[in-house]
């Protein structure tokens, strides 16, 4: 954790009245290095095992029933498929007594003498028993149709963040839901989750949430910006960093609000009463969610300030600010060093002020020699000087006495 501004570490007090200094941005090869280690594991898992899709994508059959008698065993399940003809079925046991088995498309025939097998398995009846056949084209047509819409989302959202912001934020959020997509899916991939038509739905809400954050951050770095230049030293990247401080409370309680309805989804829905589709739907969006908001601070941010560090105007400042920060040296005029100790007039001593009355003033000290001239120079020679005035020490002037003007006396005139 770094530390605050003034050295001791952040507490949650700090976190919570927004008066962190975490550096983003100085450490955005760290975030870096965790996103392309989690991008290659996703896409190495992608290439080699593939996505676990549901019988909605690829055709099927699928049972599912209620065990009456014992517990649901999937051992013995997989024992009577296999009795049955049908080799690598799935079987997923669902809230606890339930039990769910797809397979390949069967015959008519196959498919009435599985049905009794699993309900006599359940001691249910062969009513009780839910059936559910899908072919193939379905689960095409839903994936056309939601690359179709992915498509035109990135293209409006593209148009959109290049007019309210400007063209290179709207890169950088486009390159974090990329990032936000490819993990997502490798999480799906590494652990074998189902993909079924509720998860690419889930797909698609992870992406607004993930762009909201974004923008979130972006329009608190654009406000901010606009004072870009006017303090010494400031560079795009520590304004940047800046922005992520003063939002990074409003994006935690953003993700944490969200989260919670989705893990009760998970906990009470797929754990308690063991609804599938409510399963598959909420792993999608809280692992999406956990993504978005990674990637609003540690992906977007870093790499918009990387983009906007290239431009001119902040690469000079950038240069600018390196050269502040080396130790300025005094500014010293240069001055005759014949100057630098000046003499007391002729005639006119301390002590003789001292003999009229007046209060004897301390001498101006004299200036302070950085490189005086040389032994025996004729010329007086040019130097570097500090001069040090303490102030009150020079004599007052005394003001100049002005002799009244004398009025004009005229003679009363006599009376003749």
């Amino acid at each position: 954790m770094s530390p605050r501004a003034d050295g001791r570490r952040h507490t949650f007090s700090d976190i919570y009245h927004e008066r962190t200094n975490f550096q983003f941005i100085q450490r955005s090869w760290r975030w870096g290095l965790i996103s392309g280690l989690l991008i290659l594991i996703s896409l190495v898992s992608f290439g080699a095992r593939g996505l676990n899709l549901g019988i909605d994508f690829e055709g099927g059959t699928a049972w599912q029933y209620t065990v009456k008698t014992g517990s649901p065993s999937v051992s013995a399940v997989r024992s009577i498929m296999a009795k049955d003809g049908v080799t690598d079925p799935k079987i997923v046991v669902v809230g606890g007594n339930q039990i769910r088995v797809e397979a390949p498309t069967q015959k008519a025939a196959a498919l009435d003498k599985i049905t009794r097998d699993l309900a006599k398995n359940g001691g249910v009846a062969v009513s009780a028993v839910s059936v559910n056949e899908v072919g193939p084209t379905w689960g095409g047509q839903v994936s056309h149709k939601a690359l179709v819409a992915l498509g035109w989302f990135l293209g409006l959202i593209a148009l959109y963040l290049s007019v309210r912001f400007e063209p290179k934020m709207a890169l950088a959020a486009l390159l974090a839901l990329v990032h936000d997509i490819i993990i997502t899916v490798g999480v799906y991939s590494v652990f074998g989750f189902e993909v079924t038509p509720a998860t690419v739905i889930a797909f698609l809400t992870i992406l607004g949430f993930s762009l909201y954050d974004t923008v979130v951050v972006f329009d608190k770095v654009r406000e901010n910006t606009a004072l870009l230049g006017t303090a010494r030293g400031e560079t795009y990247s520590m304004v940047v960093n800046r922005s992520m401080n003063q939002v990074l409370m409003r994006s935690l309680n953003t993700s944490f609000v969200a989260l919670l309805p989705v893990a009760s989804l998970l906990v009470v829905g797929s754990g308690i009463m063991g609804a599938l589709a409510i399963r598959d739907f909420a792993i999608a969006l809280f692992v999406g969610l956990l993504v978005g908001a990674y990637s609003s601070i540690f992906v977007a941010t870093p790499i918009l300030a990387w983009l906007k560090e290239r431009e001119p105007k902040n690469r000079a400042l950038r240069e600018r600010a390196g050269r502040a920060g080396t130790p300025a040296r005094t500014a010293t005029a240069p001055v005759p060093a014949a100057v630098a100790a000046p003499r007391a007039p002729a005639g006119r001593s301390s002590q003789g002020r001292s003999s009229q009355g007046r209060s004897p003033q301390a001498p101006v000290p004299a200036a302070t020699v950085v490189a005086g001239a040389p032994a025996g120079a004729d010329e007086p020679q040019v130097a570097e000087v500090e001069v040090e005035v303490e102030v009150g020490t020079m004599p007052p002037t005394p003001a100049r006495a002005i002799p009244p003007r004398p009025r004009k006396t005229t003679k009363p005139k006599r009376k003749r």
